[in-house]
């Protein structure tokens, strides 16, 4: 090896490196406040499977990627939840009432839902949205699980948002 090989070598491990150190350092800056999840409780894991028609159905209408930007806020307030099975497309479900208790609209609303099986093997991770919820105004949400309600042994749920 010649040394004018030998220094673009270092040239570019140097180049890498910073460049790697300065990837690295970038996920510190802006990343989001991760969400408290609150333990919600399965109590019905029976129901008729999904045909392929249903599920085609439901995959159009449930959501499963998060909005990255968004991050808890103190005035979304999760007033309740409860997992269902419905007949039909829809599933299992986690249906409950979001609140904005604050003075200010809230642009952006999302609730997360975690769903796991009886060995807690994560399943997936199910979302419903909202935008513009207004000030001390109500949102009811219902999250469809794509997950098969006999595999389904518990799930926890969060909120978060972009203020307005």
């Amino acid at each position: 090896m010649n040394a004018r090989s030998d220094r673009i070598t270092r040239r570019r491990l140097v180049v890498a490196c910073g460049g790697g150190a300065a990837a690295a350092l970038s996920g510190c800056v802006g990343a989001s406040e991760e969400p408290t999840y609150r333990e919600g409780q399965v109590n019905q894991t029976n129901g008729s499977q999904r045909t392929a028609e249903q599920m085609v159905a439901a995959e159009a209408l449930a959501t499963t990627e998060a909005n990255q930007a968004a991050n808890p806020l103190r005035s979304l307030s999760l007033e309740t939840h409860e997992y269902a099975v419905q007949d039909g497309y829809k599933g299992p479900t986690v249906r409950g009432v979001v609140s904005n208790t604050g003075g200010s609209s809230i642009a952006y609303a999302e609730v997360r839902v975690r769903v796991y099986d009886a060995d807690g093997a994560h399943l997936g991770q199910f979302l419903s949205t909202t935008r513009d919820l207004a000030p001390e105004s109500r949102w009811r949400f219902e999250v469809i699980l794509l997950s098969s309600a006999s595999d389904i042994a518990a799930y926890d749920i969060a909120t978060v948002g972009i203020s307005a």
